[in-house]
């Protein structure tokens, strides 16, 4: 196991120093399925952590699938899931190995996940894998820290309290990145609560698969 996946499964020991879990998903995310601009379909969350919002999905009829490298955010997450008496999968899986998936999905999303792909060309490749798993007209939606952020320094790489390593990304790069795959159809900053740290900006992004 690498050094930064082992971080991971210590950090999911205690739930209550996450900095990222919160069992409520944020405001942004519900408006977003309250609006109707996404309706009940198959969905997949790439870095479910805890299955926070999986659950609240499948709560509203989605046929929701969620991938997590830490064995230990899997198992609290099909824990979460039982008890709240919904049907998700879960699975232990990497986001390298997303071709391995045989299926396809009309909404895929990456909620406070894509910071922790630092290398450019990583980065290239982590959106072409998602372009490829979704279905014509799908959707995706992407939230990740901007380097508007004034927590943990500055500069494209910051290492907060907890230990990761994360990539602070500007709005506009991220426009450049993903208007060779999607349509952006909605583009905003918004505020997301780091436990013990404040609040971080957060680039929004919310796009449709390019027939390209």
């Amino acid at each position: 196991m690498s050094e930064e996946k082992e971080l991971f499964e210590k950090i999911y020991e205690n739930l209550e120093e996450v900095p990222w879990n919160f069992e409520k998903p944020h405001d942004e995310f519900i408006g977003l399925i309250e609006s109707g601009k996404i309706k009940p379909c198959k969905a997949l969350d790439i870095g479910c952590g805890t299955g926070s919002y999986s659950i609240y999905l499948a709560s509203k009829g989605f046929d929701v699938a969620g991938i997590d490298t830490s064995e230990n955010a899997i198992k609290i997450a099909k824990t979460k899931a039982a008890e709240a008496g919904v049907s998700c999968i879960f699975l232990k899986m990497d986001w390298e190995d997303l071709d391995k998936l045989k299926e396809k999905f009309d909404f895929i999303f990456d909620w406070r996940f894509f910071q922790e792909i630092i290398e450019k060309e990583r980065r290239k490749k982590y959106v072409e894998l998602v372009k490829k798993l979704l279905n014509n007209g799908g959707k995706y939606l992407s939230v990740s820290h901007s380097e508007k952020t004034r927590l943990w320094g500055k500069g494209k790489i910051r290492t907060p309290p907890i230990g990761t390593t994360l990539y602070f990304a500007s709005m506009e790069e991220l426009e450049v990145l993903f208007r060779h795959s999607f349509k952006i159809l909605e583009k905003k900053e918004i505020k997301l609560l780091s436990r013990g740290s404040g609040w971080v900006a957060a680039n929004y992004l919310f796009m449709e698969k390019s027939s390209v």
